[in-house]
This record gives C-alpha cells, sequence and structure tokens, in this order.
C-alpha cells in the first residue's frame, strides 16, 4: 500500500514537473516573439524617440517667412495705431486702434518665440517702414512719406488717413496670412494665420463702413 502511495506520489510529482517545463517553455516562446515584435517595435521606439527630430522639421520655410515677415508688418500697424489716441476726432476710430493693439502686440510676442525656438532670425525693431517693403511676404507696408502725414494729421482728417492706410495695412496681413494658410507647416502659425484672416477681414469691412465705402 505504501508502495502504491509512493508511486502515485511520484507519478503527480513527474507530471507537475512536466506541467511546469511546458509552461516555462511557453513562456519562453513568447518572451522571444515579443523580443522580435519589440524588435519592430524599437523601430516604433526609434520613431518615437525620432519625435524630436519629427518636432524639428514641424515647421517649414514658408512658416519662418510668415513670422519673419508678420512681425514688422504687426510692428507698423501698432506704430499707426499709438497715434490714434492723441490725433483721431472719432471714438469709434480710436476703439478700432486700441482692438488692433491688443491682439497685434501678443502676436508679434507669440511669433517671435517661434522664431527663437526655430533658431530663426527675429526681424529687428525699425524693419517696419517702405524701406523694408521688398522684403518677401511685407505686402500693405506703408511708406515713409504715409507714415510722416498721419503722424502729421489730427482729427478727422487723420481718420480717414488712418482708416484709409490700415485698410491696405489689414489686406497686406491677410494675403500674407493666406500664403501660410496654403503652404504653412506649423499648427500653430497656421491657426494664426486663420485668425488673422477672420479678425482683420472683419475690421477691413468695419473701417470701409466708417469711410463709407462699404
Amino acid at each position: 500500500m505504501t508502495t502504491t502511495r509512493s508511486l502515485t506520489r511520484r507519478t503527480l510529482l513527474r507530471r507537475a514537473a512536466l506541467a511546469t517545463v511546458a509552461v516555462t517553455g511557453a513562456l519562453v516562446l513568447a518572451a522571444c516573439g515579443g523580443d522580435s515584435d519589440s524588435g519592430g517595435g524599437a523601430h516604433g521606439g526609434h520613431g518615437t524617440s525620432a519625435a524630436p527630430s519629427a518636432s524639428a522639421t514641424s515647421h517649414n520655410a514658408q512658416d519662418v517667412a510668415f513670422a519673419q515677415g508678420m512681425i514688422p508688418h504687426h510692428r507698423q500697424a501698432l506704430e499707426m495705431a499709438k497715434l490714434a489716441a492723441g490725433r483721431a476726432a472719432s471714438a469709434r476710430v480710436k476703439d478700432l486702434a486700441s482692438r488692433i493693439e491688443k491682439a497685434q502686440d501678443p502676436e508679434i510676442r507669440t511669433m517671435t518665440g517661434w522664431l527663437t525656438s526655430w533658431g530663426e532670425d527675429v526681424p529687428m525693431a525699425g524693419m517696419d517702414h517702405s524701406g523694408h517693403s521688398g522684403m518677401p511676404g511685407m505686402s500693405g507696408m506703408m511708406s515713409e512719406a504715409d507714415m510722416s502725414a498721419l503722424e502729421k494729421a489730427t482729427g478727422k482728417d487723420f481718420d480717414t488717413r488712418f482708416l484709409t492706410l490700415m485698410v491696405e495695412h489689414h489686406r497686406g496681413a491677410v494675403a500674407m496670412a493666406a500664403t501660410e494658410q496654403a503652404k504653412g507647416r506649423s499648427g500653430a502659425a497656421k491657426a494664426m494665420a486663420d485668425d488673422i484672416v477672420t479678425a482683420q477681414n472683419a475690421e477691413i469691412k468695419e473701417m470701409r463702413q466708417l469711410l463709407g465705402t462699404e
């Protein structure tokens, strides 16, 4: 009886050992398969580790041109808008000028941040008159003569000059933004271009109404 129990116990132990070996073998094979997949995943991992490279290429030359052109373009708009507080006769013109400042000054800071992070040159202050208007993407810029005449104007004369010049200035910005929408790669830059097109087209309509040409 004892012998029978011993044999039974040994048989059970042998089967348990065989089962353990089988399970272990299956785990090893699964691990090998996993290694193989992770080998493919390792390429995927390289893809992930290559994200900084993808990030580095998340913008293109058009995005750079957009920011480098729009910064001085906005700066000139701010220069024009700041004149309104002390020269405009119309409260609506003053309000419009204030809104232009509030919208475009933060955009200048944002675009400056992009160029810095991309390792590109930020346009120097002063590049906002016609002496630089031949630069690519600088459409709608005012000439030195235009700016000088605006600085000397007051009252209703200022209002008319300001609105007339700013309509053209905005049209230039919209054209630049449309190019960015079509050819840019940076999601952030294209989103700003969308905002510029929407906001400045609305302001063009408002200014034309104030001029009585809408």
